[in-house]
């Protein structure tokens, strides 16, 4: 049984940071695809970085710059360093783990929230 489990998420003012956590169980951790996703109430959830099993990463053009998504495979942990926090990167933030065999099999956390207000 695969698990994810985020934390890191809080209240924090603009212009501030946030290391968020995922650590995962119940499966092979250096082999998958990791990433970060987020939803904003009322919207739907996007993408915001990836990481692969050989560390490339890749963000959403609105974190590029201010987000740093990186792995601990000793750990079994994927972080997501978020630098700048604006308003707008209010939400629930994510964790998902992906791996393809003879198709896509993902994983997801149950969320953190991070609320970024003065």
């Amino acid at each position: 049984q695969v698990q994810l489990v985020e934390s890191g998420g809080g209240l924090v003012q603009p212009g501030g940071s946030l290391r968020l956590s995922c650590a995962a169980s119940g499966t092979i951790f250096s082999n998958k695809l990791m990433s970060w996703y987020r939803q904003a109430p009322g919207k739907e959830r996007e993408f915001v970085a990836q990481i692969t099993s050989g560390g490339t990463t890749n963000y959403a053009d609105s974190v590029k710059g201010r987000f740093t998504i990186s792995r601990d495979n000793a750990q079994n942990t994927v972080y997501l360093q978020m630098n700048s926090l604006k308003p707008e990167d209010t939400a629930v933030y994510y964790c998902k783990s992906s791996v393809y065999v003879t198709s896509w099999s993902d994983y997801w956390g149950q969320g953190t929230q991070v609320t970024v207000s003065s």
